[in-house]
């Protein structure tokens, strides 16, 4: 089996994840098809409850080149699937000024169920994202001089 594994880049740069969980999703047969090609997209996507329960909207799911008519909504909302206590963490957590819930990878499990991780997340400041940056390129520095 062809292993999947779309993330977004830009969560880790753009936030500080606070706590992560692991969300099945409600989708449709020719959905579950192109996200086994690897025809899809969470740059864009972000999370909102509603009545309890978490969606996610932005994610482009290309539609499937075999389809006919019956074919799905590349951005349509899609329902995840979590437990009851995890939605209840989420939304309390939600409550908090400058939260939200991001994606972060979208990935195909051992058994072959299609999974999205996604974390409870505080936006960054600017200063926060310079100091990414500083690390990320002294790893990058380190790295060099281990290779040589």
């Amino acid at each position: 089996m062809k292993s999947v594994e779309i993330k977004n880049k830009r969560a880790k740069f753009d936030y500080e994840w606070l706590d992560t969980y692991t969300a099945g999703l409600q989708l449709v047969g020719t959905e579950v098809k192109s996200i086994r090609m690897g025809k899809a997209s969470i740059a864009e996507a972000y999370c909102y409850m509603t009545g309890g329960e978490l969606f996610i909207k932005g994610m482009n799911v290309t539609e499937w080149s075999h389809g006919n008519i019956f074919n799905h909504d590349p951005i349509r909302e899609r329902k995840l699937l979590l437990s009851k206590r995890e939605l209840d963490k989420i939304d309390k957590a939600l409550k908090d000024q400058g939260t939200t819930v991001v994606p972060t990878k979208l990935f195909i499990s051992e058994k072959g169920w299609i999974k999205l991780n996604i974390a409870v997340a505080k936006g960054k400041k600017n200063y926060d994202k310079r100091q990414s940056l500083k690390e990320k390129d002294a790893k990058r520095d380190l790295a060099r001089l281990k290779s040589y």
